[in-house]
């Protein structure tokens, strides 16, 4: 049995199914099969959602599968309502915007707040030290680090002003997160944590 895991970046194809393998099959009686599907960028993802998930859970391919995961950033959709400001009202318009776009029943839409690099700032010993001593106080509580100044943001900047070189998503990011301890995150990110939550939920479901 396995998750599909719908995301709109590279670094996340790369090091999610891990990420989240290594939190949720010690809480299993078998490990869960995790198979990440790139839609570079939210407009693809925005597009092309509701007829990918249509195809992986229906036919052959569908019965071995326990549920489609959407996650996006929050800092990446271009637009929302007005009357959605906070995060938390942005975090619930995207959730329920997907879901209802996407109406089937074995599909949850997930958000990262306001970006899945937030995860890397709940352990601040995996960066490097003149990043980590940088590190604004509010780190403590990582999904704080908002739309002024993102994560990948505030990474990119200290990168730049500690170390003189640029953060690269792709090469640093990929290292950090397969570092990262799933359970620090689980217990500094509340979003992160309704995640895998949510994740082991239905997977013990399934197992029976």
């Amino acid at each position: 049995m396995k998750f599909l895991l719908f995301v709109e970046g590279h670094t996340e194809k790369r090091v999610l199914a891990d990420l989240l393998k290594r939190w949720l099959d010690p809480r299993l009686p078998s490990p869960v099969g995790i198979k990440v599907v790139n839609f570079k960028g939210i407009s693809h993802y925005s597009g092309k959602i509701q007829k990918t998930v249509e195809l992986n859970l229906s036919g052959k391919r569908g019965p071995d599968t326990i549920a489609a995961i959407g996650l996006v950033d929050l800092y990446g959709m271009s637009s929302y309502p007005k009357n959605t400001r906070s995060a938390k009202e942005r975090y619930a318009w995207v959730k329920e915007h997907f879901e209802r776009r996407v109406n089937h029943p074995r599909f949850r839409q997930h958000v990262a707040v306001h970006e899945t690099e937030a995860w890397l700032l709940a352990e601040p010993g995996i960066l490097p030290q003149r990043v980590k001593n940088a590190l604004p106080g509010k780190h403590s509580r990582p999904e704080i680090v908002n739309f002024d100044e993102p994560p990948a943001k505030l990474l990119a900047r200290l990168y730049r002003e500690k170390l003189g070189k640029g953060y690269k998503k792709v090469i640093d990011g990929v290292n950090l997160f397969q570092s990262l301890s799933p359970e620090l995150a689980y217990e500094k990110c509340p979003a992160f944590q309704a995640l895998l939550d949510d994740m082991l939920d239905l997977a013990r479901k399934a197992a029976g």
